[in-house]
């Protein structure tokens, strides 16, 4: 097996493709602001490109491929794009990650392109506070997503919420009691000040020893399950034996076993989350540079690189948002929603 190692002796292994950077909610921890500045569509790549550049990265060892967005099902024919990186790629898993409010119409034929796993984003269990957060009156459609993408077969089966104090951290018990009912596991992620989240406020941090502390008042101790590796969510397990997971990425980052990059919608290539720019693998690929260059640029870009953006956000002494409204106007690839989480 290939290994392409970083400054930190961290392995390529798995990429975000980002396959748009519309989305069809407007959640405030994501998309606060009225306006965007969206992606030109002729500059999008196209699923040859998307592939082709999909293959060079699990040439230099990527072994996961998660397809992100905005919302990834609003790309036209995405189930098309699954079959062409299950075919034509060496990527041992590929999954997805939606809001699910087009999962009910899409979840059996992205089953049958051959995608291995879902993860459905859901903040809240209350319709009204649901419209609230994302701005949309749309639950009913999340949770049918949900029961479709089990009933099409799909296992281990994740839900992702972002909670946040006094926006939805009363909601930790009902979620867990949801997501053992939909034969789910939730996992808990800390708010997080990237990309467009220019609300982002401390206070609103609900911490990952606040959330086991209130798990256990409610469950009893959990117990912290091994095997860990690179993967962002910590799991623990409940008396019950039902599991669930915290992603800590603002109180207790995880720098040192990242294995991730991210690859925008029109080919910008993030080493990191918080990077504030990327490698445009675009001009180069439609310039028409061969696979062994490109491959060379790849293996170029990863060996140099030396992020741990979190852990240096985790060490300011005066955090606020990442990145200012007027500077995100002015550059789109700084959004959470261009660059895919």
């Amino acid at each position: 097996m290939t290994t392409t190692l970083d400054k930190w002796q961290r392995p390529l292994r798995t990429l975000r493709i980002s396959v748009t950077d519309r989305c069809n909610l407007r959640c405030h921890y994501c998309m606060p602001e009225e306006r965007y500045a969206w992606l030109p569509k002729p500059e999008l790549l196209d699923f040859d490109e998307v592939v082709r550049l999909a293959g060079l990265f699990c040439d230099l060892g990527v072994r996961r491929i998660r397809l992100t967005g905005g919302e990834p099902l609003l790309r036209r024919d995405l189930p098309v794009l699954i079959g062409m990186l299950k075919r034509h790629t060496s990527a041992e898993e590929v999954s997805l990650t939606t809001n699910g409010l087009l999962l009910e119409r899409f979840a059996a034929e992205l089953r049958e392109a051959g995608l291995d796993r879902v993860t459905v984003s859901i903040d809240t269990l209350q319709p009204d506070r649901f419209e609230a957060l994302s701005r949309r009156d749309q639950l009913s459609s999340t949770l049918a997503g949900i029961r479709a993408a089990r009933e099409a077969g799909f296992e281990g089966l994740k839900l992702d919420t972002v909670a946040m104090k006094g926006i939805n951290d009363d909601e930790l018990v009902p979620l867990l009691d949801y997501a053992r009912e939909a034969e789910a596991e939730v996992r808990f992620i800390e708010y997080m000040d990237v990309g467009g989240a220019t609300q982002w406020d401390p206070e609103r941090v609900l911490t990952r020893a606040e959330i086991l502390e209130r798990v256990v008042a409610t469950h009893g101790d959990v117990e912290p399950l091994p095997g860990r590796g690179s993967a962002p969510a910590e799991r623990f397990a409940l008396p019950s034996g039902q599991t669930f997971g915290i992603i800590a990425s603002t109180t207790q980052p995880f720098c040192g076993a990242c294995d991730r990059s991210r690859l925008t919608a029109d080919g910008l290539w993030l080493h990191c989350l918080y990077a504030l720019d990327g490698v445009d693998l675009k001009t180069p690929l439609r310039a028409g540079e061969s696979d062994d260059a490109l491959r060379a640029r790849l293996r170029e870009g990863w060996t140099a690189r030396a992020d741990r953006g979190a852990e240096q956000r985790a060490a300011s002494p005066d955090r606020q948002a990442l990145v200012p409204v007027d500077r995100l106007k002015r550059n789109p690839h700084l959004e959470m929603h261009t660059r895919g989480g």
